[in-house]
């Protein structure tokens, strides 16, 4: 008996318990199969508590000691003298005749090997092959039919574009009548994509909100300049 078989039968009473065994029952026993390893295989052998809380990171003795508990009633651990304390050791043996009732890791191995197999297996069926130069989906998609949208629609694009509820209600009304009155094209050509011309709209309105700013800029500019003048011009 070795390590490797060691594992072999933990993990096929794994597979055939799946409810009952818990990560720490795995740490505390590949440990003692460890702590034997290293010295020498001897058929019954101190484990110190300490040492092992401190290799599988484990705070609480109550709980260690309830794990190591039930790996002793799973049979792979024969007890042959509890420790007195979390200071001191137990003298245990690992039990090399416990055998798992089925094959259950060979049960599980098969089982999840064919799912791989079938998963990355490559199937021909599915593979649509090019026999022209024109790309796939042009051969088997047809073009969406464009559809006006809706004032609720054009409102909440304008709102998340940044324009105040009022204005954006408003602007989407504007753009709405706009485009119904000449039958939803985008010069001579019909709209396909409202998006697109909304998003102009937008545009041109941000310049227009600009252009007027600096206009009003402008105007405050002049009239500064000749009240500035006016009070030169009163003073002398």
């Amino acid at each position: 008996m070795n390590i490797y078989q060691l594992s072999r039968i933990w993990f096929d009473f794994a597979f055939e318990n799946p409810h009952t065994i818990k990560p720490q029952h795995a740490a505390i026993y590949f440990f003692a199969t460890e702590h034997c390893n290293r010295l020498g295989w001897k058929k019954v052998f101190g484990f110190p508590t300490s040492m092992v809380l401190e290799a599988i990171g484990m705070k609480s003795y109550g709980s260690y000691k309830k794990y190591l508990e039930e790996l002793v009633e799973y049979g792979f651990i024969i007890m042959h003298e509890y420790s007195k304390n979390q200071y001191s050791s137990n003298i245990i043996e690992l039990n090399f005749n416990v055998k798992a009732l089925d094959k259950a890791l060979d049960k599980a191995f098969i089982k999840h090997t064919t799912k791989q197999s079938e998963s990355t297996q490559q199937s021909n069926d599915s593979i649509d092959k090019q026999i022209n130069n024109v790309p796939i989906n042009q051969t088997t998609s047809k073009p969406k039919n464009f559809s006006p949208p809706t004032l609720e629609e054009v409102d909440n694009y304008f709102l998340e574009k940044g324009l105040q509820f009022e204005e954006a209600k408003k602007e989407a009304q504007k753009f709405i009548d706009y485009y119904t009155s000449n039958g939803w094209r985008v010069g001579k050509n019909k709209m396909k994509n409202w998006k697109g011309a909304a998003s102009g709209w937008f545009n041109r309105l941000s310049d227009y909100k600009k252009e007027k700013s600096s206009a009003k800029k402008e105007k405050r500019n002049a009239m500064d300049i000749l009240m500035e003048k006016h009070k030169i011009d009163g003073a002398s």
